[in-house]
């Protein structure tokens, strides 16, 4: 039998995370196999930050809207209009939005195929062998990688196989519909703004929301708890948002991941990246821009191992992510543990969110993806707020 193909790296999962280190590595120089399924699109409320923006050069074509403000709903059907001073979030069809990447990744040099990653093993020097398997054909294909990158999501087949070590990554299910939009903007759907409602009876532990998508909508919510409809809740909201008699284009669910694993690394050639390292924010369930940030390190760290040999420079790569975004991961978690845990204290989180200290940082924070220290006295006069809230002394 003739040798197999050998690449520098394959990487598995061709969404944002998976493109944008493939992409990377291909810039490198390197050989690079871009491996993914065809057909699946994460349910995603597809809003995307200026910084993911400037950063990774979306060009303005792939923004299906341009959202300046942000509404959010309390368990009592209070609300809470959170506008973004001189700024947008950028919103992206991720059907057409991860297709674009793959598609950059290619033309940069990354050979893209389409294929469902089934084993890895080792051949006879130690190589990683990857196989994969086309659609409606019987025959396992076969390559080799210097080093391997699983993007492949939460449930990553990779980290299965390759890992078995490593610890299962915590997760929420999110499910969304994509409806037709309204012709007609309305108190209840604005197609500039996105609705956030915090409601035990949509999620008991995350947020349904409404996110427009110019001539489409995503609605959806996520849970971790077992045996809550979350397509019931869905019908839920679009009842009480007057968004019940739309069209449904298509339905999509998928896990998401709470909380960044521990190790990414096999210690040998081996990295998980995006969803399958859990590199989602908590609270907010926000991803695209981690996923794309998470894969431009773990490429920058693959190619250091490539040329060093050295397997600790994969272990880099989680090192970097969370020194660079460990703070903002470790408070909003702390957000989700205490403030999603019932109805009364929902009530109170969204009685702070009308505090325009707290509504200019969060923006600040969100658009910069960092959090902001600039503000000392705004800090202040938050925490004061906050353990007013916390303790029952607020009004709500």
């Amino acid at each position: 039998m003739p040798p197999h193909e050998t690449f520098d790296v394959a990487v598995i999962g061709g969404g944002p995370c998976g493109a944008t280190a493939a992409r990377e590595l291909a810039r490198q120089g390197r050989k690079v196999l871009l491996l993914d399924r065809a057909g699946r699109i994460k349910p995603c409320g597809g809003a995307i930050p200026p910084r993911l923006i400037r950063d990774f050069d979306i060009p303005d074509e792939l923004l299906v809207a341009r959202v300046t403000a942000a509404r959010i709903v309390s368990p009592k059907d209070r609300h809470v209009d959170m506008p973004i001073d001189g700024g947008y979030v950028g919103m992206v069809d991720r059907e057409v939005f991860d297709e674009w990447l793959r598609m950059r990744a290619a033309q940069d040099g990354a050979e893209r195929r389409t294929g469902t990653f089934e084993t890895f093993a080792r051949d006879s020097d130690g190589t990683a062998m990857i196989g994969y398997r086309i659609r409606n054909e019987q025959e396992l294909r076969l390559v080799r990688a210097r080093a391997v990158i699983g993007a492949d999501g939460a449930l990553s087949a990779v980290a299965r196989q390759a890992m078995p070590e490593v610890e299962t990554v915590p997760y929420v299910f999110a499910y969304h519909e994509i409806v037709r939009a309204p012709r007609q903007d309305s108190q209840l759907f604005d197609g500039k703004r996105c609705d956030v409602y915090y409601r035990g009876e949509l999620s008991p532990d995350f947020y349904g929301w409404i996110f427009p998508h110019g001539e489409t909508a995503s609605i959806g919510t996520g849970s971790a708890c077992k045996g809550f409809s979350l397509r019931g809740a869905v019908g839920a909201l679009r009842q009480c948002a007057g968004l019940g008699e739309l069209e449904t284009i298509r339905r999509e669910g998928a896990p998401i991941p709470l909380r960044p694993l521990s190790r990414w690394d096999n210690g040998r050639d081996v990295v998980l990246a995006g969803d399958a390292a859990g590199i989602v924010a908590p609270a907010s369930g926000e991803g695209i821009y981690y996923a794309m940030a998470g894969g431009d390190i773990t490429a920058q760290a693959v190619g250091r191992f490539l040329d060093t040999g050295n397997p600790r420079e994969l272990a880099t790569a989680r090192k970097r992510f969370m020194k660079l975004h460990g703070s903002v991961f470790r408070v909003l978690g702390m957000m989700q543990r205490f403030w999603y845990a019932n109805d009364d204290r929902r009530e109170r989180f969204v009685s702070i969110c009308r505090d325009r200290d707290v509504q200019q940082l969060t923006w600040d924070a969100y658009m910069n993806k960092e959090l902001v220290r600039a503000k000392p006295m705004a800090h202040m006069r938050i925490f004061f707020k906050n353990i007013a809230h916390l303790t029952g002394l607020a009004r709500v």
